[in-house]
């Protein structure tokens, strides 16, 4: 089962991501006119690229290899693997992320790397924890982990919480049960949590009555599109797995017409409702159109299954690497395409 969840997890984020990208940070009335339904690629002709979204679910997955449950390692591979990340010169880096991983390369310890920020970074990779992890206490301490070295905040680590048990829930339940996913978030965010815990219960409420992703966003105030707030981005992203649980193609469009940060909120719920539909689940054409290298779709699967059988107790597993000069011709080719959409944005229609 998790070897469906956490493939499932990994290439859902990868296709939500890049179906999501062209359409980041604009309104939904502008996205419609200049760019269309989001019902394939629009990024580079008719393919899609991935950006920081599926490049952290995949550096969470290669140090969950790398540390196992063991939260101080898994801490160090990560943080090394996101200091390396940020010398790419990667594209749309978050601002807390990058000024994290500046602090990584003076010598901050991880443990005092992280801003405070309440922004969605920590939610747009922690969902490979939930799909991949069964003991709950471990896949906490590794959630809280992976957002601290980034996010100081405690919203930041409460969205993240709420993303993995979603994402866990996604994979145990045929049946999605929105009360009892939400018991379990309010048993770990406690008090603190409250006004993420009152935005989740008006989620229930919207999406039992069967109203759109859209309108609910637009309930919040997000007429203009998702903002990177985690108070935003995580309501939004669970209304969209909690309307089309089992519907990934449905899930990830809703999500995207809502504008605004449409890439993390589409890999977001890409990643919930992969890990429980599987790849199978993933629309063939979504697959076969994402334009990636080094970190193919082939590489993806990869990654997966030596996640899944780390796991599974084969200590022999070692987690598949990228060559950097690999990485860094590729973030050159990206940034040139990224500045392209910029320019075209430009131009009409308005």
């Amino acid at each position: 089962m998790n070897y469906h969840a956490i493939v499932g997890c990994i290439l859902g984020t990868a296709v939500g991501d890049a179906l999501g990208l062209p359409y980041e940070g604009i309104s939904p009335q502008r996205a419609a006119r200049l760019l269309g339904p989001p019902d394939r690629y629009r990024f580079l002709v008719r393919r899609g690229m991935v950006s920081d979204d599926t490049e952290h679910t995949c550096m969470v997955a290669q140090s969950l290899i790398d540390a196992g449950a063991d939260v101080p390692k898994f801490t160090r591979s990560f943080a090394r693997r996101l200091r390396w990340w940020i010398l790419a010169l990667p594209a749309g880096v978050g601002k807390a992320t990058a000024r994290s991983g500046i602090k990584l390369w003076l010598g901050v310890s991880p443990a005092k790397a992280g801003v405070f920020s309440a922004g969605n970074g920590p939610a747009m990779r922690a969902a490979i924890l939930g799909a991949a992890l069964n003991d709950v206490p471990s896949m906490l301490n590794l959630v809280r982990a992976s957002s601290q070295l980034t996010h100081s905040d405690p919203k930041a680590e409460y969205g993240a919480i709420a993303v993995a048990l979603a994402a866990k829930h996604s994979r145990d339940y045929q049946a999605i049960d929105a009360n009892l996913w939400l018991d379990e978030v309010v048993d770990v965010v406690g008090n603190g949590g409250g006004e993420l815990i009152d935005s989740f219960r008006r989620v229930i409420r919207s999406s039992e009555t069967g109203e759109s992703t859209r309108t609910f966003a637009n309930s919040l105030g997000l007429n203009d599109g998702v903002t990177g707030y985690t108070y935003h981005t995580v309501p939004v992203a669970i209304h969209a797995w909690l309307s089309n649980p089992k519907d990934f193609r449905k899930a990830v469009t809703s999500t995207i017409e809502c504008g605004g940060d449409a890439d993390t909120t589409a890999a977001i719920v890409g990643a919930i409702v992969g890990a429980g539909v599987g790849r199978e689940g993933i629309p063939n054409e979504w697959l076969d159109g994402i334009w990636e290298w080094p970190r193919r779709v082939s590489w993806m699967e990869r990654l997966g299954e030596s996640l899944a059988d780390s796991l599974a107790g084969d200590s022999s597993v070692k987690s598949p690497t990228l060559n950097p000069i690999a990485v860094l011709l590729r973030n050159l080719l990206f940034l040139f395409i990224v500045l392209f959409h910029g320019f075209r944005r430009l131009a009409p229609p308005y």
